[in-house]
Parts: C-alpha cells; structure tokens; sequence
C-alpha cells in the first residue's frame, strides 16, 4: 500500500458504503456551535465554532468520528477544530486512544465505511472534504494531502519494490512515462537522504533498515509535492539518533516545499523539536491548545501538567522522580460524565462537583492559549506556580 493511498484506491475502490455524513455548510453559513479554539469574546469566556480562517490552508471544524460497535458507539474524535497555516507544524499529543491516529485518517478521507459515522467539516485550501464525493477526496490523496504512516514496513506493500510503489504513486496524479516518473523516484530517494538511490530504487521494504523504510515512506509521501503532510508516530520504534535525523529531514523538507504539516505523537519531546503550535487531546477532545511555546512554558490543563512532569529531562537530577499521569485513559465507549479527565485529576474536588457533572468548555485563558478546565484561574495559577513548576 502506498502511503497516499491513492494508487491502491485507483486499483481497488473501497467496498464498504460509505460513512454517514452530516452535510457540510458552507465557509459563508453561520456555522455550528463548537469549542474551538478561535476568539470569541474577552479572555475567559467559551469560544464557540468560527468560519474557516482564510489565509489557513487546512481548517477543521467540530469534526466528529464515531465508530459503532457490538460494544456501543466509540466516540474516537468528539468536537474537535483548528486551523493550519502554510508553512507551519501543529503537534497533536495525547495518550493512545486519546484520537489523535482517527483525526489523521479523517482529515485524509479513509473512514468511509458504514461503521463509521463523521460529521463535522474539513476544508482543504478553500475545499470541503467531509461533504465531497469520495473520487474527488481520492484525487486529492497524494496530491494536495500526504501521510506518513507509524510503520513503514506495514504500510508499504512487501511483495513490490520500493521503487516501484514510488513511480505507482507519482503517475497517479501525473501523465507520465514510468521512465520519467523513475527518474523522480531516484530524485526524491536521493532527496530524503538514502545512499546509492538508483540501486536501491529495485530494493523490496525488508531490504530497507527502519531509518531507512521511514526515509523512503517520507519520499513517496512528497513525491507529488502535496502541501499538507501528515505524519502519524514517524520516529516510532526507531533509535534516538535516528529519530533526531527523520526529524531534522522533515523539517528540511517542510522549508524546501513550503508545506503546512501536521505531527501526530505522544513523544512531547519530539512536538518540542519541530511545532509551532501545540494541540493536547484527551479521550477524543481538545482539552489544551496554542503555541508550543506558551503550552510548554505556561500549560493551563492538568493533565498537559501531568504529561510534562512524566517527561525525562537531561537537566534533572538522576535521583529526581518523574510524575506520571495516574490511572488509565476512559473507554471511549463509556466517557465518564463532565470533564473526562475529572477520574485522574487531582485537583477535581477544588472544582465544586462540577468536574463531575460538567463538559468544560475551551476558554481563551490568554491571547491564542485555550484550555478546558473547570480550575477557577487563580486557583490554577497558584498550583501551577507552588506545585507543578517547581518539579519540571
């Protein structure tokens, strides 16, 4: 399988009906109520859903991605929304299970079963995708929007060779001759950094090192120059050195094509090497979001607390404990009532019940900074400052 998914779509289309939709309004309409993110009023108060900003190249509103099971409805993205410029990278944290893979997959159109049920919108350079026949999503796959998958060797197909799976994905959105589209192929290998490109252009996946398979899933990702990336866990089982060497390439490539980019992980320490701006989620909801820099010098949220304080840092003290978040993610077929989080908060009963009864709404706490939290502000600064700060 190609990681646009667009080859492997033009020769065997998806059987499965596809997923119940919610029709899109368009970027004119009064859009529906939401937590957002986006300004709405003074600082403090809820935000509610906005219009697509118009210089973002990706805008996602309210999306919502339920899955039904024998078990009951998985509510894996509930509400969520942001925009992403050109140019820039939001990282997208959480624990597993938190949405954060769902979101990728919607935003790239490959939910379309009858299992699933989205609605929401999503618009990609002034498009709505959520809405949009299912063709034109998959044209679009690989050309204007690209995934780099968590598992190389998964995601590309062991039966061909590398370099074919790169020319199979360039022709599909290109009316050319294998031989031109080869000699891309060798262009983008030699590009993201892999010896000998032309040789190993007739190397099959298991011939490849993890670096390697991830340098290669990169090339095929940007063969087509797309202008959203998106890459899902992509330093994922490899080695500190490798990881720190996929990053610095990402980044490289992002400048070189000008491409806004998306990096899904729950490593904060990777989102601090390469975001611009930071989105927390928590049990299929935004519970944090803003610039990195403000997230991770200012977080709002208790459980962002709890991830920085899990985090290993080489200016700590060998003999100083890291301060994992307690207990375990919520089903997402049973999300406990009010504040998701409330379980495995140790602040919850500073709220007066209503973490328990509640949904906290975002609210803008400082300019471009939203969190969802039922902490009275002062009752949230003073933890921070007597009890949280001190041990990061």
């Amino acid at each position: 399988m190609s990681t646009d998914n667009s080859s492997s779509d033009a020769l065997k289309k998806d059987a499965d009906e596809p997923a119940a939709q919610v029709p899109a309004q368009k970027a004119t309409d009064e859009p529906a109520a939401a937590a957002t993110g986006e300004p709405a009023g003074a600082i403090g108060e809820p935000v509610a859903a906005a219009a697509p900003a118009g210089d973002a190249y990706l805008s996602v509103r309210d999306l919502r991605i339920h899955f039904q099971t024998d078990d009951g409805l998985v509510k894996s993205v509930d509400g969520l929304s942001f925009d992403l410029e050109r140019g820039r990278t939001l990282g997208i944290v959480g624990e597993s299970g938190s949405g954060k893979s769902v979101t990728s997959l919607g935003i790239m159109g490959l939910h379309r079963t009858s299992r699933a049920r989205i609605s929401g919108e999503v618009w990609l350079d002034g498009e709505e995708l959520v809405a949009a026949d299912p063709d034109r999503v998959r044209r679009l796959r690989g050309r204007k929007m690209a995934m780099i998958f968590q598992d190389p060797l998964s995601a590309m197909h062991p039966y061909y060779k590398v370099g074919a799976q790169i020319v199979e994905a360039y022709r599909v959105h290109h009316k050319v001759s294998r031989k031109v589209a080869a000699e891309r192929a060798v262009e983008m290998l030699d590009r993201v950094g892999i010896p000998e490109p032309r040789k190993r252009f007739h190397d099959y996946p298991h011939q490849f090192s993890g670096g390697m398979r991830q340098r290669a899933m990169i090339a095929m990702s940007l063969v087509n120059n797309p202008e959203l990336l998106i890459a899902d866990e992509p330093t994922t089982a490899l080695d500190v050195t490798v990881q720190a060497q996929i990053l610095d390439l990402i980044r490289d490539l992002q400048k070189e094509f000008g491409s806004a980019v998306i990096m899904i992980t729950h490593d904060l320490g990777v989102v601090a090497e390469v975001a611009d701006d930071l989105l927390v989620m928590y049990a299929g909801r935004v519970i944090e979001r803003g610039s990195a820099e403000r997230v991770f010098t200012n977080p709002q949220h208790p459980y962002t607390w709890g991830l920085l304080g899990s985090m290993p840092r080489l200016d700590r003290e060998r003999t100083d404990r890291l301060n994992p978040v307690k207990g375990s993610p919520p089903s997402l077929i049973n999300v406990p009532d009010g504040c998701a989080f409330h379980p495995r908060c140790p602040y919850a009963s500073l709220t007066g019940g209503s973490s328990e009864t509640l949904v906290p709404e975002l609210r803008e706490m400082a300019p471009g900074h939203f969190a969802a939290c039922h902490l009275a502000d002062d009752e949230r600064s003073r933890i921070w400052t007597e009890e949280i700060e001190p041990k990061l």
